[in-house]
């Protein structure tokens, strides 16, 4: 049987990017989105044999039924990109909600969760497989006002070497990335509303831009390859030196 990627969050941003870079060595990808229309949408942009599914992450009902029309369709899921999330409540911790705050987790961490947990029994049945979470530098360094983003994208590294050293010898890779700031479309709408500014971050990022969605999918790609065989348990940051830089901004100008 020919290989299968399954994406979840993939009709926009990382999420679309990594499916049409997973598409140029796999024959089928399958994009997962809360939103039904566009998943099938980007399927058929795709072209032939691959397909698109509307699913909510957060309901375990939902994944089931989602892995099992899958596996009745393609009858194996090679690689898993667990790319789905949301942006969280920016604020003082002292006004945060909690309702928000689960919100956040519930769709980033337990979301991860729940796909995996539903996708991995195949891959374990076959002795391969490969998974890539989507954590982020918020789970790296101390962002004031991110407290539920970071938890989350925290617990999805903890949460990648655990199971990483669960499967390691039953064929099952599973690492993590952890981008910087990425011009999605996200981002630029942010900009054009003025709650966020992008010229700042450029500015505090060591090569002076942000991320293309393209360059994140070149690393996810990577991870999820057969390249990255001996490679397990890890989080590769691709960030621009935004985590690496150690002293003023200043320092930075040529």
């Amino acid at each position: 049987m020919s290989a299968v990627a399954l994406v979840t969050g993939g009709a926009q941003g990382i999420g679309w990017a990594t499916a049409q870079r997973l598409a140029r060595d796999i024959p089928h990808v399958v994009i997962v989105d809360l939103d039904d229309r566009a998943a099938g949408a980007r399927a058929e942009e795709l072209g032939p044999g691959h397909l698109g599914l509307g699913v909510d992450i957060t309901d375990e009902g939902q994944v089931g039924t989602m892995v099992e029309r899958v596996l009745a369709v393609f009858g194996r899921i090679d690689v898993l990109i667990n790319n789905a999330g949301i942006a969280d409540q920016p604020g003082a911790t002292l006004e945060q909600r909690v309702d928000a705050f689960e919100r956040v987790l519930r769709v980033n961490l337990n979301g991860t969760f729940l796909v995996t947990q539903a996708v991995v029994g195949e891959m374990l049945a076959r002795g391969e497989g490969a998974i890539v979470n989507l954590s982020s530098i918020a789970a790296l360094g101390g962002i004031p006002t991110r407290n539920a983003y970071s938890a989350a994208k925290a617990g999805i590294l903890g949460m990648t070497r655990s199971m990483a050293c669960e499967w390691a010898r039953r064929g099952v890779r599973v690492n993590a990335i952890a981008p910087g700031y990425v011009r999605t479309a996200l981002i630029e709408e942010l900009e054009r509303r003025g709650t966020i500014d992008t010229a700042a971050l450029e500015a505090r990022t060591p090569m002076g831009r942000l991320a293309d969605p393209t360059e994140i999918a070149e690393a996810i790609a990577f991870l999820a390859s057969p390249r990255a065989s001996f490679i397990t348990g890890s989080v590769l940051v691709a960030d621009g030196g935004w985590s690496a830089l150690g002293s003023p901004e200043a320092s930075l100008q040529v």
